[in-house]
């Protein structure tokens, strides 16, 4: 490094690199054998109470590791790639399944900024509509405000999507770079507000301010409202007394695979301690459409 630097090394780095690579190396057949798996997440009216959409969630179950959690295998997809195959995967397998679903319930799936840059995401949503039939009024795309960074391609990308009848959504909304000049150049239909700020509802005043102007900007302009985390009873009547359209979170219920969605439609199941280490709430309730789930 040259004088008067130093370079520390521990030998728990070498291993860290080497299970990084190892599971790079994993991912690029995991798709062919099938190891991914979606789970869906329902999105709750708050006025009705109703599930008026699911929101569908990777996972990667490992012949080896088990259920592999997303937040340690779509930031690696993104930097090698992968994410485009990935992505395209569930964008198709999600609309598959959503065809099994009734006809008032949509379907949320979140795009990467690394999708979002490719040239062919417009064709590639379009092949996904095509071969599933599912309508494209009731696809629900989120991107985050850093997506928006990119904003000439992402934009026109979007207003393509736009024009073909898919609904847009401002993910995680106050937690990135963009600011609010992202609402001016694409027509969102929803935003949605990050669990950071709701997870300090009722009792933080500065997190329920920041909610209550969110609730009151996008009724001003026009835009639907969800809210992300939601984890206990008072948090969701803040959210109706705010004005806030939906929510979702443990509070109603865990993400799950289709086949327990399917087979629970009519069942009510207590939600208990994921694979993975995320806590359910013993006290709620698991509810599948067409349930109320509050």
């Amino acid at each position: 490094m040259g004088c008067g630097y130093f370079v520390f090394y521990e030998p728990g780095m070498d291993m860290a690199a080497q299970h990084k690579h190892a599971l790079e190396i994993d991912m690029k057949s995991a798709l062919e054998n099938q190891e991914f798996e979606l789970h869906y997440q329902p999105v709750v009216n708050l006025q009705s109470g109703r599930i008026v959409a699911y929101e569908a969630l990777a996972r990667w179950r490992h012949s080896k590791l088990g259920l592999i959690a997303p937040d340690r295998f779509i930031a690696l997809a993104e930097e090698n790639n992968f994410i485009k195959p990935l992505g395209e995967w569930v964008l198709a397998q999600a609309c598959r399944d959503a065809m099994t679903w009734p006809k008032d319930i949509r379907l949320a799936v979140n795009l990467s900024a690394v999708q979002l840059s490719n040239d062919d995401i417009v064709p590639i949503v379009d092949r996904a509509l095509e071969t599933s039939g599912f309508p494209a009024e009731r696809l629900e795309l989120e991107v985050t405000e850093t997506v928006m960074l990119e904003r000439d391609n992402s934009a026109r990308a979007l207003k393509l999507l736009k024009e073909r009848g898919v609904r847009l959504a401002l993910d995680d909304f106050g937690t990135g770079y963009a600011g609010l000049s992202t609402l001016t150049h694409v027509a969102f239909d929803k935003i949605k507000i990050d669990r950071e700020f709701v997870s300090g509802l009722p009792s933080n005043p500065m997190c329920s301010a920041i909610v209550n102007t969110v609730i009151d900007m996008a009724e001003q302009i026009g835009l639907k409202v969800t809210a992300e985390g939601v984890e206990n009873r008072e948090q969701v009547e803040a959210l109706k007394l705010s004005g806030c359209d939906e929510a979702q979170g443990y509070y109603f219920a865990e993400p799950a695979p289709l086949a327990r969605i399917l087979k629970n439609r009519a069942v009510i199941a207590p939600i208990a301690k994921d694979e993975f280490g995320d806590i359910g709430r013993p006290t709620q309730e698991t509810y599948c459409p067409p349930q109320k789930a509050i």
